[in-house]
């Protein structure tokens, strides 16, 4: 069974690699700005994970620069996402306030749905 899912997620790899969206265009400063907000936040994932394919790819169509963290490979990210997070699922978008809030944002469709709705 580990076998097929390697295999299953190094298929969705290529297939992603193919067929990569196209990232919106903005004017320069306009994706600073666009930047400078996405600095705050985080995505826990996993490489070969289709629903974090899913979110990555809808990150890369709306031009957003997110630093990625592998919870899979990486013991450190994964006892952030556990401990801080209060579970070991991904995706996970940790989202930093500006008032140094953190907030936890789990299931690939609400956090696509939050990504489109700040920054279309």
């Amino acid at each position: 069974m580990k076998f097929i899912r390697w295999i299953l997620g190094r298929l969705i790899l290529l297939l992603n690699a193919l067929f990569a969206p196209k990232p919106m265009v903005r004017s320069s400063e306009a994706q600073q700005q666009v930047d400078a907000q996405t600095s705050k936040l985080k995505l826990y994932q996993y490489l070969a994970c289709p629903f974090c394919v899913k979110t990555r790819r809808a990150i890369r169509r709306l031009g957003l620069n997110i630093e990625t963290r592998d919870a899979l490979h990486n013991p450190t990210f994964r006892e952030e996402l556990e401990t801080q997070g209060g579970k070991q699922q991904v995706p996970c978008l940790q989202i930093t306030h500006d008032d140094g809030s953190v907030e936890w944002l789990y299931e690939s469709s609400d956090v696509i749905a939050y990504l489109q709705s700040r920054f279309t």
